[in-house]
């Protein structure tokens, strides 16, 4: 199910009618449970694809301290519990945090997903700073057209971080195949095989 629905129609009565076996997306309340709880679940594939680009750089993410700004169902929240998990210190900001450049400048990994273009500037980052930026944002562009842009500034940004991930091209190719992966466990899950290494 593509995420947001139209305002008319009722996203959880939606969300609780899909199976959560066969939820390849991670938004059942289920699966947004178990994996709070530290269980089992089919995890929301961008989280998904966050943590696993974060870990081609740092293949430990063990004491880093990690800033998630935006406190989404679909990003936010999953991509923290799946950083908790990797044993990150976890800040959870959004737009209205008080003093949002100093608590960003405190992090090793930024996960961006907070739906404003380019509003977290380069001055903001730690130097070094892994930056995942999930942000998709149209703004118009020179030739009266509109052009793709994250939530990071990447032109400031990429002068201070270690590794940062481009709009378009970074975060979006990660979601498809970790659709793809969620596809397959739930496919083995269902038929009682064993998981392929992937």
């Amino acid at each position: 199910m593509q995420l947001p629905l139209p305002k008319h129609i009722d996203t959880t009565k939606v969300l609780e009618a899909i199976d959560p076996a066969k939820d390849v997306d991670g938004f059942h309340p289920i699966n947004a449970g178990r994996l709070a709880a530290g269980q089992q679940a089919l995890v929301a594939c961008t989280p998904l694809g966050c943590l696993i680009l974060a870990k081609t750089v740092a293949p430990s993410l063990k004491g880093m301290e990690a800033v998630v700004v935006g406190r989404s169902n679909i990003v936010g929240k999953p991509v923290a519990q799946l950083l908790l998990r990797e044993d990150c210190t976890v800040t959870i900001a959004h737009s209205r945090t008080r003093d949002l450049p100093g608590v960003v400048r405190r992090a090793d990994l930024v996960i961006a997903a907070v739906g404003r273009p380019q509003m977290i500037e380069g001055s903001w980052l730690k130097p070094g700073a892994i930056v995942i930026d999930v942000g998709i944002n149209r703004i118009p562009a020179a030739n009266g057209k509109t052009r793709l842009v994250g939530d990071v500034d990447f032109a400031s940004a990429k002068e201070v971080a270690g590794a940062i991930t481009p709009v378009p091209g970074g975060v979006g190719p990660m979601t498809v195949a970790c659709l793809l992966r969620n596809t397959v466990e739930a496919a083995c899950a269902r038929r009682g095989i064993a998981v392929p290494e992937m």
